[in-house]
């Protein structure tokens, strides 16, 4: 099955589509370093650096792809922001059913912040499903907390799934872990002791819980750092440095509190080892902290895949 990804950013969406056997046919970001980072990892992905005003012109290119998928832009639902929702300039959801609407998919599946959910958004959720009844769509949201599926962070996200009418009853959100992640000192021990580090295992001993929720931070302010005020002080109780992202991990005699990497940072959000971010520290970790967790898209796309899979009528050429 094919599928096209809206707002694709550093692929966090995107490895949990892959690894649900979805082959991407696009994928698109006006966002460069997130466009280069996707290349970069997976040089055969169509990649198209624009924004949705621009893609939707001609979205029906891809009519007939099975998924329509994306990470929307958060700060309009953002509790961090002003939650202007509609009214935010940002708001891509009307350019997403746009681009759904010319491509029909069988499956939407949409990623948004938890604020989403607020009171205040409760006639735009109702508009939301209306617009995509219209389109032949039945349509539910869930806050998954990314811990749930393997992700050593709490991370709460709301996922919106949509099918047409006929794979709808197929449909279930998937089951959560039996166990526990790992901790954020268990997770990131090799890395943290890969210069040498004497005093990792004491670190590893305090940092016995799963980290807070990573954030990635707007263009618009300042460097890389873990968020605000209450959420330094969580990763403080775990003998973290919350202030900055370090270039490397401690050397043998550091003492004190360590500052995470980049590639720390993406293993707390389940990206695999080997998947490299493109630009500069900056740049590279807000790709990172604005990501998806693969494993959280994984079991949503897993789940959506089943659905439409049951009713899909195999042409007769294909199955020869």
């Amino acid at each position: 099955m094919q599928s096209i990804e809206l707002c694709a950013g550093a692929g966090g969406q995107a490895l949990g589509l892959e690894k649900a056997k979805f082959e991407h046919v696009a994928l698109v970001d006006n966002d460069k370093p997130c466009c280069d980072t996707l290349k970069l990892n997976r040089p055969s992905w169509n990649v198209l650096h624009e924004g949705l005003e621009t893609f939707k012109e001609r979205a029906s290119d891809f009519k007939g792809v099975e998924l329509v998928a994306g990470g929307l832009p958060c700060p309009p639902f953002s509790i961090a922001g002003k939650q202007l929702g509609e009214r935010d300039e940002r708001n891509l959801f009307p350019d997403a059913l746009d681009v759904i609407d010319a491509v029909r998919p069988r499956a939407v599946m949409i990623e948004n912040v938890r604020g989403f959910l607020g009171a205040v958004f409760e006639d735009y959720r109702l508009q939301l499903r209306s617009q995509l009844k219209k389109l032949g769509y039945e349509a539910d949201w869930r806050l998954l907390n990314a811990s749930d599926y393997g992700v050593s962070q709490l991370r709460p996200r709301v996922v919106i799934v949509a099918m047409q009418e006929q794979y709808w009853s197929e449909f279930n959100w998937p089951k959560v872990n039996n166990k526990n992640p790992m901790t954020v000192g268990a997770k990131l021990y090799d890395m943290m002791s890969e210069n040498g580090w004497r005093g990792v295992d004491q670190w590893m001993a305090r940092a016995n819980e799963i980290a807070p929720t990573i954030v990635g931070g707007s263009k618009k302010h300042g460097g890389p750092d873990l968020g605000p005020t209450r959420a330094k002080k969580a990763w403080a109780a775990m003998g973290v440095n919350g202030m900055t992202i370090a270039e490397e991990a401690p050397g043998p005699d550091f003492v004190g509190m360590p500052r995470l990497t980049v590639p720390m940072v993406a293993a707390l959000q389940g990206f695999p080892k080997n998947w490299k971010f493109s630009g500069r520290k900056t740049a590279a970790y807000r790709q990172v902290g604005n990501a998806f967790p693969p494993p959280v898209a994984f079991a949503v796309a897993k789940q959506v895949k089943l659905a439409i899979g049951r009713n899909v009528v195999v042409p007769m050429r294909a199955r020869a």
